[in-house]
């Protein structure tokens, strides 16, 4: 008799309640997560590992088998450690992207006079990759990638162009989730350049993101998925107009302040194939 293999669902996040929290969807994220590890699926999460995020209230460990790989950012090696914890009340695992240089500072993503951070583009950058980099480490190949936010926006990008024959990614559905605007400041006057630098990529692969804007991340994540949640009522009008459900895109609307989860797992299971 053959062993059926459960589905597998990765998600992606610079936010995860309880770890980092930094719109309602946090929150949403944790249900999800929990909610597909009890209806059969196989789950993994995987986030920066913010200095804001207390190691030893939260558990975390380093993945020594994981860790040791160098990630390049801008032309320069940086390497990454990787750490995991439980999240709690669920069996299933968090990975943490790790980084002294990226990460260590205790705000993420604008300093204590609520500047934001120059190298951002580079953190981002770096969170994306090493990612994907762990994901092709596991040998873990998701049916449902849910990526969320504008930290993790390049992932549908790199799927689709640099990583598109990576045997662990052949199969993959990506779920891209935004929500209101959390930055008006652009990423990085170079930030294009930056991309192209990092990885061997087409200038056509990242036209759409190298203004860094919040708004261009968006663009270039919904460009790239399979299904767009749209989470809140503050999106911005000009990337709704943008992103059109057609048979190979789907599009969901969903109200953060509702806890019901339903439309998204339904989501899951249409793109699982289960």
């Amino acid at each position: 008799m053959s062993i059926i293999q459960k589905k597998k669902i990765l998600f992606i996040t610079h936010e995860l309640a309880p770890y980092n929290e930094e719109t309602d969807f946090a929150k949403i994220l944790n249900q999800l997560a929990v909610k597909s590890n009890e209806t059969g699926y196989e789950v993994r999460c995987i986030m920066p590992r913010f200095g804001s995020i207390n190691e030893r209230r939260h558990r975390l460990h380093e993945v020594v088998r994981l860790s040791g790989i160098n990630i390049n950012v801008d032309n320069e090696d940086y390497p990454l450690v990787i750490k995991v914890a439980s999240l709690p009340n669920a069996r299933l695992q968090v990975y943490f992207m790790d980084n002294e240089d990226m990460y260590k500072r205790k705000t993420t993503f604008r300093d204590e006079q609520d500047q934001f951070y120059s190298d951002n583009a580079e953190r981002a950058i770096f969170f994306c990759k090493g990612a994907l980099e762990t994901v092709k480490k596991f040998g873990w190949p998701p049916d449902v990638i849910h990526v969320h936010g504008w930290m993790s926006a390049l992932i549908p990008m790199y799927i689709k162009s640099f990583y598109k024959k990576e045997p662990v990614f052949a199969n993959s559905k990506i779920v891209f989730s935004l929500t209101k605007s959390t930055y008006n400041e652009k990423l990085n006057a170079n930030f294009g350049k930056q991309l192209l630098a990092s990885t061997p990529l087409k200038d056509k692969d990242v036209d759409i993101y190298k203004e860094g804007a919040n708004v261009d991340m968006y663009h270039g994540a919904t460009k790239n998925a399979d299904a767009v949640i749209f989470a809140g009522n503050e999106i911005d009008a000009k990337v709704i107009s943008e992103v059109k459900p057609t048979k190979n895109k789907k599009v969901l609307n969903f109200a953060t302040e509702e806890s019901d989860i339903t439309e998204i797992m339904d989501l899951y299971s249409t793109l699982a194939g289960k």
